[in-house]
């Protein structure tokens, strides 16, 4: 008899018992069912997440009417309940998040509830992780988790409506069709997750909690939803990257290459990505094998952001390129949903669910990615039938039946009767395949110089905890030489030259006309003239070119022209400084680089030839060279000058941004001393200095090399 999948301590770190188990195919049914839920909960309310937005909508009263804020929900329930604690764990997120997230969510509310609604964020993980775990436990008695958080621009109904007036974010703007599982469990299974919980809270918070089922009577499974699956065993798989004392937990990446190398007749992925190297091997293997079963794969067509279709679509172009050419038997379809009235808008597929023939069912946070084996923390729950179990194959058959009928807009049985005639999965969705909504096939090519700009994905997509150099030494490729003594001997004099002025600074009178009194003299002489502008630049160019500190020339525009118009001219003549760096590292080429700079600076050269606006991006926010370097470095590797200007204004926009900011308020305050300036340069301080420590923890963090 063939051996179970799930083996705990292998691919799975519990298996316990659930008396109810339902899948919540969407977040009307998540939202509805949660809000269900919390009114019943007793004692306790956990909630992990990658996310969270406040004035979310949740449709509490009935399911498809989002009408009642995050925040007055759980202080509604706060309020109901004297006896309820809710507590809350967000993974601190990393800045480039910072323009889509709700900024002081936890501020928000802990204000509205006061003391039982704890809210804390988690920043135990390594340089360029996140905690991407979605769980959510109610007294320990019912517990949630998948890939949905309760945020914006989630929510949408099974019908998936082209232009739903309904699905707007919190600011009434309208967003694309969004199809995501949840999964729903009671019992043993619902415990364990609290276990999860609390020990994700003790790990960022240091506080031990107790488990609260025993102080508990009632039952919070929220009525409306009937089980699916009943009394049965679910499994929950884990990812933990080595951090700090955290051994290296990979039970997600093993139930993936186990559940695929067993598969007989079929396997049905939905996920939002596909870039993992490990799956596209186990899959290769299968897709190999003479008896190896169909795969279908439900894909987005691409993504929605400029930065994840430049990364992880072009990533997942070159797996699917590979993938494609080892479909020798033609057993791989891949497809993406359409809905009518969609246009040019992109239907959203962020699910998470692998069903193996009608044997396993899986559901969870887990993207079929890299990052998602070894580095992001994830939780996955699975349920796997025995041979002899046929009602509970029959439960998991209809599950993936049920997700295919709701893509091809036909009914759950339409779909079961065409499988069972067709003996094929793939041949099952071709014969169905004919309605407006629809799954089409997927066009998973990108531009070729997308391609071209995107590096491996060691960085883009890591499988494991990097350390800060390795993101620099692969973000930053191999140049193009370009040869030339006499370039390279002007190269020279020019860094001559730079040193020089340097040591008259130091030890000079010369320092008196480039401090920073000095600079604000000069500036405040020609503030009013109509060539100001034209004058605060070219001294950004001419100072910039001779290494004077960016930073000073900032302060001191920033002091003169104030916020709004100093960050203007400071962010111009920042660009045309770069501008002019360029240009001289252009006419001094690369030789001399290599040949007379030192190591870090000669790799650097050799890293950045490589053309692509994600490089000049890192190599702002990473301090691996003074400006005026990176500015000729990167003109004499020949990187293109557009990608150049562009990763350069989206790398340095938002330190521009808030030390414009904070040295206006701190003017301010000097200017005009009272409580309200006092307080408003410290409320800022604050932030940019807490910006700063996230900066330097993200950019710093060393993981253990310890392993299990």
């Amino acid at each position: 008899m063939d051996q179970p999948i799930l083996e705990m301590g292998r691919n799975c770190w519990r298996i316990e018992r659930a008396a109810r188990v339902t899948p919540l195919i969407d977040a009307d049914a998540f939202y509805h069912a949660f809000c269900q839920a919390l009114e019943r909960a007793e004692r306790s309310v956990m909630l992990l997440g990658w996310e969270i937005n406040t004035q979310t909508a949740l449709p509490c009263t009935s399911r498809g009417t989002p009408d009642t804020p995050l925040a007055e929900v759980l202080a509604q329930a706060l309020a109901q309940n004297p006896k309820l604690q809710i507590r809350i764990l967000m993974w601190d997120f990393a800045l480039i998040y910072a323009m889509e997230r709700e900024l002081l969510a936890g501020w928000r509310l802990s204000w509205r509830a006061r003391r039982r609604l704890t809210y804390r964020v988690d920043n135990r993980h390594p340089f360029g992780a996140s905690h991407h775990q979605k769980v959510i436990v109610i007294d320990d008695k019912v517990a949630f988790s998948g890939g949905l958080d309760i945020s914006k621009c989630r929510w949408d109904t099974r019908a998936h409506l082209g232009h739903d007036p309904r699905r707007t974010d919190p600011a009434g703007v309208h967003y694309q069709p969004f199809h995501d599982v949840q999964i729903m469990v009671d019992g043993e299974a619902a415990r364990a997750l609290g276990d999860l919980a609390r020990a994700r809270w003790e790990r960022a918070t240091g506080q031990r909690l107790k488990a609260p089922r025993r102080l508990t009577t009632g039952d919070p499974w929220p009525p409306d939803y009937p089980p699916w699956f009943e009394d049965v065993e679910v499994a929950i798989a884990r990812t933990q990257a080595v951090y700090g004392g955290d051994a290296e937990i990979r039970e997600v990446e093993r139930l993936f290459s186990d559940s695929i190398a067993r598969a007989s007749r079929w396997i049905y992925f939905e996920n939002q990505y596909f870039t993992s190297r490990l799956i596209e091997l186990a899959l290769t293997e299968s897709l190999q094998r003479e008896d190896g079963p169909e795969i279908v794969m439900v894909l987005p067509r691409h993504s929605l952001g400029w930065m994840e279709q430049h990364t992880m679509d072009v990533l997942r172009a070159r797996l699917l390129r590979r993938l494609t050419r080892a479909d020798r038997h033609g057993r791989l379809r891949l497809y993406h949903p359409v809905v009518p009235e969609l246009g040019d808008q992109c239907f959203k597929v962020h699910a998470k669910v692998t069903i193996v023939d009608d044997r396993l069912a899986r559901i969870g946070s887990a993207n079929l990615s890299n990052r998602s084996m070894g580095l992001d923390s994830e939780c996955d729950l699975a349920i796997e039938a025995r041979p002899e179990q046929e009602v509970l194959r029959g439960r998991i058959a209809d599950l993936r039946n049920d997700l295919l009928a709701e893509h091809l807009g036909v009914e759950t049985d339409e779909v079961a009767r065409t499988l069972h005639r067709e003996g094929s999965l793939i041949q099952t969705v071709e014969r169905l395949r004919r309605g407006e909504r629809t799954l089409a096939p997927l066009d998973y090519e990108v531009p070729p110089d997308w391609d071209r700009e995107v590096p491996e994905d060691d960085i883009v997509d890591p499988h494991h905890p990097l350390a800060p150099e390795e993101v620099t030494a692969t973000m930053l490729p191999q140049d193009q030489r370009r040869t030339g003594k006499r370039r390279g001997l002007g190269f020279a004099l020019l860094i001559a030259g730079v040193l020089a002025l340097a040591a008259l600074w130091r030890w000079t009178p010369l320092a008196d006309y480039v401090d920073f009194e000095a600079m604000q003299a000069w500036l405040s002489a020609v503030q009013g003239h109509p060539l100001a502008p034209a004058a605060v630049i070219g001294a950004f160019v001419v100072l910039g070119v001779v290494a004077v500190p960016l930073t000073a020339l900032v302060a001191v525009t920033v002091l003169i022209f104030g916020p709004f118009l100093g960050f203007t001219y400071a962010l111009t003549g920042s660009l045309a400084s770069a501008s002019a760096g360029y240009a001289i590292g252009s006419w001094g080429g690369s030789d001399f680089v290599r040949r007379f700079a030192g190591a870090r600076i000669r790799d650097l050269s050799e890293k950045l030839g490589q053309r692509g606006i994600l490089m000049m991006i890192t190599v702002r926010v990473l301090p691996v060279a003074p400006f005026l370097i990176i500015n000729l470095v990167a003109g004499a590797s020949h990187i293109r000058f557009r990608d150049y200007l562009i990763g350069t204004t989206i790398g340095m926009v938002p330190g521009l941004l808030a030390l414009a900011v904070f040295i206006d308020r701190i003017e301010a305050a000097i200017r005009d001393p009272g409580l309200g300036t006092l307080v408003a340069a410290i409320v800022v301080g604050v932030l940019v200095v807490a910006a700063l420590l996230l900066v330097r923890r993200w950019l710093g963090g060393q993981p253990d090399k310890q392993t299990a």
